[in-house]
């Protein structure tokens, strides 16, 4: 199979196909991240790298033999979470340039396979891109096979629904050791909480600390977790029994990610000791291999995770291509 791949990031769309059972013949990839190419590269050095999507028109390569196209155009414009500017904000324009991708592979192979990925967003933006691409997507929560969160929506011109849920928890991914660097101190957790306290006060939307079990799941990890600051909303995680004084204690799953959820920052506490989830723990969030982006940075590591695909959905949605 030879595959293009918009916005492709670290390649997740490659590790799932490996996943699928999927062979690839030739793989190209749209993406300008450096940090996110040499990540790729290291992983599957054959990988063709073709720079901006916006320059697709200049590609040297033959569209008619391409056979699946994916991509998750940015998403900041659509998202419940954002300022929902949608179409009027550039970045979600690039669904176009999908789109004119699309229909010129179409042109010289109308037997071209797409998949498209994107956020929770209001229903006219999602109509939009329903009707442009001809299909219906197909809604689903990453946590059916992972231990977090993560609510996207897929549309594709094949067949496929919602994986069967797998059972797996945050107790099934933590590290049992951790270095020192990612624990927090108790002047920043305090700040945190005196951050919620004045956001209740104000009725801003953040009226509280959502503490969750172990024996649940992570909320959403996005591209700013390597910002832990006091400016930014907080979930913490905690085992089941350790009770931080008042804070509510949610047992299972975190709540639904909205545009007033928590869906920056978590922070997780074992034994009573606040931290934050590690690079290797947020790779087992997105179900990404164990130090498949320790290439670069940590920074970069949380970055390129958070603005990633949770593999084994992507994986089973290509199922349907066998």
């Amino acid at each position: 199979m030879k595959v293009l791949s918009l916005f492709d990031g670290m390649s997740c769309g490659r590790i799932a196909l490996d996943r699928a059972g999927i062979e690839v013949e030739t793989y190209y990839a749209s993406e300008i991240d450096k940090h996110a190419i040499k990540v790729t590269q290291e992983n599957w050095p054959n990988t063709i790298q073709l720079g901006s999507v916006e320059n697709w028109r200049e590609w040297d390569i033959d569209w008619s033999s391409i056979n699946l196209l994916i991509g998750g155009s940015p998403c900041q414009g659509f998202s419940l979470a954002g300022k929902q500017l949608a179409f009027d904000d550039p970045r979600s324009k690039l669904f176009f340039v999908y789109v004119d991708i699309l229909n010129h592979i179409r042109s010289v192979n109308p037997s071209v396979k797409f998949m498209l990925e994107n956020v929770k967003m209001k229903k006219e933006y999602l109509d939009i891109i329903s009707q442009t691409l001809g299909v219906e997507p197909v809604f689903i929560n990453s946590n059916l096979v992972s231990a977090q969160n993560r609510q996207r929506y897929y549309w594709a011109n094949w067949e496929f629904e919602a994986p069967a849920a797998n059972g797996i928890l945050l107790s099934d991914i933590i590290e049992s050791e951790v270095d020192e660097k990612y624990f927090l101190s108790e002047k920043l957790l305090n700040g945190f909480i005196a951050k919620q306290k004045r956001r209740k006060e104000k009725k801003s939307g953040f009226d509280h600390l959502a503490v969750v079990d172990l024996n649940g799941k992570s909320p959403t990890i996005t591209a700013r977790y390597h910002k832990t600051a006091m400016s930014d909303p907080v979930v913490m995680l905690r085992p089941r029994g350790n009770n931080m004084g008042g804070e509510r204690a949610i047992d299972g799953k975190t709540p639904s990610v909205t545009s007033n959820s928590f869906e920056h920052n978590a922070i997780l506490a074992v034994s009573g000791i606040y931290r934050r989830f590690t690079p290797t723990e947020c790779e087992r969030l997105q179900t990404v291999p164990d130090n498949y982006t320790n290439h670069v940075s940590n920074t970069q590591r949380y970055k390129m995770l958070g603005n990633g695909w949770t593999v084994d959905v992507i994986a089973h949605i290509f199922e349907g291509l066998k």
